[in-house]
């Protein structure tokens, strides 16, 4: 396995330099996000974003979840800064986005587009920052503690070789009831250590995936809620050589959000009823692959996620009773977490991305 350093240098040469497009890429992992649902505000956000940023776009999902508006948000490896644009319009001008990224020329190239997605939404003032630091080093970057409502971030946690550090660094950044909410590529099985040797299948995010089973485990190892599986699509890869490496190794772009709980959080079983005030959701929130409450629904939750929306941004979103009997949370076995599975989620809703949109490879 290279050093940190080495991983790092390598990606900034893959994407600051190696790669022009969004289909310079060699699996179908940026073309993913085009398979998720989106409500209108989203897709209206990223139509306004400008085209030069959204050319060179090499996200694997579409994670934005819903109720931004006035949150503080960071979003992790902001690249050319397409997510980050679309955030600040959806974030509103009472709301802020810092992007990070580890490649200088990608963070100078975002700033150069600040006014002009200003101007373009009416803002008086811009209310996006980019700053240069590593994700697994937030605090060094000047990211304070408890500074953020949500964490955002698109398909660059698998380029990243200390996963731990990344997660134990995005939980510190958050407030209590904050969110990460972020899409990455996912692995069907451990990833062998001649694979993580290989810069192509790295810069691709194949030789850095998690096994999608130690990633649930590492999440909860530094503290956040088990994580909510939102959406998956299978990727498929384009290059020859690069599949015949992969062997028998699948991999999936998956979607998942996780929140940090109050450490004196108290885990009961909860009747929860949507009163449907999230905007751009008046019938029924979906708020991950097996949660869907619609409006004026009683719907009946166990205890972590009856914390969840009591102690998140959605608390206000929901009339909440909580049961008398306390529950606890089940050790996370395969057959306990197998509705977690990107790979499966991907099957059951027929989700796959066969070509690149832009070229028709």
């Amino acid at each position: 396995m290279a050093s940190g350093d080495d991983v790092r240098e390598n990606v900034k040469k893959y994407y600051g330099s190696m790669l022009e497009s969004t289909c310079d890429l060699k699996t179908s992992a940026s073309t993913c996000s085009l398979s998720c649902r989106t409500v209108q505000s989203v897709s209206d956000a990223l139509s306004l974003v400008h085209p030069e940023v959204t050319k060179k776009f090499f996200g694997c999902g579409l994670p934005f979840p819903a109720k931004l508006e006035g949150c503080k948000v960071l979003d992790l490896g902001s690249g050319y800064g397409r997510d980050c644009f679309a955030f600040s319009k959806l974030v509103g001008p009472s709301g802020h986005v810092t992007g990070i990224d580890m490649t200088e020329d990608l963070v100078r190239t975002s700033r150069q587009y600040i006014e002009y997605h200003q101007e373009k939404f009416g803002y008086k003032e811009p209310n996006v920052t980019f700053v240069q630091g590593y994700m697994e080093k937030l605090s060094e970057a000047g990211i304070q503690n408890g500074s953020m409502d949500v964490l955002l971030s698109n398909c660059v946690i698998c380029l990243c070789a200390d996963k731990r550090a990344v997660l134990q660094q995005a939980y510190n950044a958050l407030k209590e009831g904050g969110e990460l909410y972020f899409s990455d590529m996912y692995a069907s099985k451990v990833i062998p250590d001649h694979m993580k040797q290989d810069p192509v299948l790295w810069g691709e995010g194949m030789g850095g995936s998690l096994f999608w089973q130690d990633f649930i485990s590492l999440a909860q190892s530094v503290g956040f809620s088990t994580p909510r599986l939102v959406s998956a699509s299978r990727i498929v890869i384009y290059n020859s050589e690069l599949k015949e490496k992969a062997g028998d190794i699948s991999y999936a772009s998956a979607t998942y959000r996780l929140f940090k709980l109050p450490e004196t959080s108290v885990l009961s079983a909860a009747t929860v009823t949507y009163k449907g005030t999230v905007a751009g959701f008046p019938d029924q929130l979906d708020f991950d692959s097996i949660h869907s409450f619609k409006k004026d629904v009683v719907t009946e939750v166990d205890g972590e996620m009856a914390a969840i929306l009591q102690n998140s941004r959605f608390c206000s979103d929901f009339q909440i009773q909580i049961s008398d009997q306390p529950t606890q949370t089940c050790t996370a076995s395969t057959k306990q977490i197998c509705h977690l599975s990107p790979f499966l989620l991907a099957d059951r809703v027929g989700s796959s991305i066969k070509q690149c949109s832009k070229t028709g490879k």
